[in-house]
């Protein structure tokens, strides 16, 4: 059982200059069994964290009434009378600190790899997992946008709720995940996950930074641009060993974020072949297409300094998902399965086949075009999408199904029109997760920056409606991408998450009432 002391506790917040003042019940060997932030998950002998950034004193009346003896907060309330109090500057700081002690420090008993950048972290995440999982026997956790994955048996994967987990789902499953022995973990880490200092404290073995572009902008997120970067870049202050994408935009800036904590020796570069570094900044790792088609892509990974030789997963690979963009990605997760220990060809079996929810899926409609649900939920994922659709069908007829999230990322409407401008020719503006914002003032804001005179706009807030509509339009060469939702089963909608069949089910079912009509007519 889980355990930590009420002493403990004090002593960790006195340790990180973080506890203002406490009031204490009784004596300080008072033993907590649980921790929680709601209080629904409060039992007996519960230490509660007043966490929310809307958080009402009933919360603490509720945990109070359901066992919680003890609280952690930014100032006292007279709900916790009675209860020990802990007065902390930063709740956050203070809840991923507990979180880590009451949990036996679970990061210290697997070997950490950790995912940053504004596109790509997802797709890295499973590669690695892949290559892993070959090199371990199965003995590689994971947590992604997508999925996390706690253990061998199919009860122990469930879908993710955030990017990167609150602090103290984050470091349980860390420990479920040591339980049911596993001894490795990949992970993405989100600019969020710093800003609310979800992983204050945590560091990891191996941290990689992608890329960088603007996202996540917006009143509920990041003031600007400088903030976004500044949260991006503490993964690679907090990692023994880092990793980058040479070709990155603000690359001096992300490479002197490394060299501040990281021996020279332990910070890797890759590039693409033909890549030309800044002076003085030797690639570690080059890869270089050969050759790619609608199914597979194949590229090959080469070693250009000794500690890079060392590693010994240099060679040629392929991959199923296609797409040369995800060649970076791919190269990034064979650097750090490599860190980990994995070594080639172990590296190129374990990377062949992986499959990636939501990303480049792909259906066939007969007599109309090919569609693609792929996750692309801002510029820089969306222009790489539809740049390798337009080379490889050889300029079609696109035609985007997309919205933009409400509450967030309020720059990834410019960016969404920026693309559609240059790359598509018809657009259906729909509903992605409006939340508290109103859809048809989202939509609006996308066709603002739609130049309209050379893209068809279709305004449909039934995202089902648009999907079906995109769909019957299409013609054989045409190709039909549904973006930004990839395989979320919900819409936020003002504060709850109203169950979506997922855009790869409404297009089949599109599909299905096709034939069924073809059917009809022939009969």
């Amino acid at each position: 059982m889980m355990a930590i002391t009420l002493e403990a506790c004090l002593l960790i917040l006195k340790e990180h200059h973080i506890l203002k003042s406490s009031a204490i019940q009784d004596n300080l060997t008072q033993r907590f069994e649980n921790v929680a932030y709601n209080a629904n998950d409060v039992s007996e002998k519960t230490l509660f964290f007043c966490k929310s950034n809307e958080f009402r004193p009933i919360y603490l009346q509720n945990a109070k009434d359901n066992g919680a003896i003890a609280y952690v907060a930014e100032q006292p309330y007279a709900e916790g009378n009675g209860m020990h109090a802990l007065i902390v500057r930063n709740i956050h700081k203070a809840m991923a600190l507990l979180a880590q002690a009451f949990y036996g420090y679970p990061q210290d008993e697997l070997f950490v790899i950790a995912y940053t950048g504004t596109k790509g972290k997802t797709t890295s995440t499973y590669f690695t997992r892949g290559i892993l999982n070959q090199a371990t026997q199965g003995k590689t956790a994971m947590f992604s946008t997508v999925d996390t994955i706690i253990g061998p048996n199919p009860d122990d994967s469930f879908k993710s709720k955030l990017t990167t987990a609150e602090s103290l789902d984050l470091f349980r499953d860390m420990r479920r995940a040591v339980d049911r022995g596993m001894t490795h973990l990949v992970m993405e880490v989100s600019s969020q996950a710093y800003k609310q200092f979800r992983v204050f404290g945590l560091t990891y073995d191996v941290g990689f930074f992608l890329n960088i572009s603007p996202d996540h902008i917006g009143p509920n997120e990041h003031p600007n641009f400088a903030d976004y970067l500044h949260c991006k870049l503490q993964l690679l202050v907090n990692s023994r060993k880092t990793v980058i994408n040479a070709q990155t935009d603000y690359f001096q800036d992300v490479y002197a974020a490394a060299t501040t904590t990281t021996d020279p020796d332990s910070i890797f570069l890759f590039a693409e072949d033909g890549f030309e570094a800044p002076e003085g900044i030797d690639i570690d790792f080059r890869y270089q297409q050969e050759e790619a088609d609608l199914a597979q892509s194949r590229f090959k990974l080469t070693t250009h300094t000794l500690k890079a030789e060392q590693l010994k997963i240099s060679g040629e690979y392929s991959l199923d998902l296609i797409g040369d963009y995800n060649l970076s990605n791919a190269t990034a997760a064979i650097i750090g399965a490599g860190l980990a220990g994995a070594v080639y060809p172990e590296t190129a079996l374990g990377i062949a086949h992986v499959e990636i929810p939501g990303r480049m899926e792909r259906l066939d409609v007969p007599g109309h075009g090919r569609v693609y649900v792929d996750y692309a939920h801002n510029y820089a994922s969306m222009m790489a999408l539809l740049t390798f659709l337009k080379k490889e069908y050889q300029d079609p007829k696109l035609i985007v199904v997309v919205g933009s999230p409400g509450d967030k990322g309020i720059s990834r409407r410019e960016g969404f029109a920026k693309a559609i401008n240059q790359l598509v020719q018809h657009a259906y503006i729909t509903n992605d997760d409006p939340g508290f914002e109103d859809p048809k003032e989202i939509a609006d804001q996308i066709i603002e920056g739609i130049n309209q005179t050379q893209v068809d706009v279709t305004v449909e807030l039934d995202r089902a409606k648009a999907i079906e509509a995109a769909i019957k339009e299409s013609q054989p060469g045409d190709v039909v991408v549904l973006a930004g939702k990839g395989t979320d089963p919900y819409q936020k909608v003002r504060g709850v998450d109203t169950p979506w069949p997922t855009d790869m089910v409404v297009a089949k079912s599109v599909l299905a009432q096709l034939n069924s009509e073809t059917t009809r007519k022939n009969s």
